[in-house]
């Protein structure tokens, strides 16, 4: 597993990530850390990163709270940390595009809404 840390104006969120080409070229670029400007949907944060890595892994739409997704259409990261718009009674979240889980949030993440749209989020690489 590789370790990130994600930083908002709000708090720190550890996560794990698998070990894919598009987790590793995160990871790397997180070296010793990188910031963007989230956008912020209903229960989901995504931003995009200067990458174009190799895209491998199953793409789907239903998720859990905590998943760490990969946006191959938009070279994006993409946070779950609630329901989404598309979320059915059992309250999981479901984007409406393909995206590939590469990892989850590992620590309490319930504050994350309050990190609000367009913010920045830093990612920080762990060894």
């Amino acid at each position: 597993m590789l370790k990130l840390l994600i930083r908002t104006r709000n708090g720190e969120y550890p996560a794990d990530l698998d070990e894919s080409d598009i987790s590793s070229a995160i990871w790397f670029l997180s070296s010793p850390e990188f910031s963007a400007e989230a956008n912020q949907v209903s229960g989901l944060y995504y931003f995009e990163l200067p990458l174009d890595p190799l895209v491998k892994g199953e793409e789907k739409e239903k998720f859990e709270t905590g998943d760490i997704c990969w946006w191959p259409k938009v070279n994006a990261m993409v946070i779950f940390y609630g329901p989404t718009p598309l979320s059915g009674e059992d309250g999981k979240p479901v984007w409406k595009f393909p995206l590939i889980k590469i990892g989850r949030l590992t620590g309490d993440f319930s504050d994350m809404d309050d990190a609000g749209d367009r913010q920045k989020f830093t990612l920080v690489q762990e060894i």
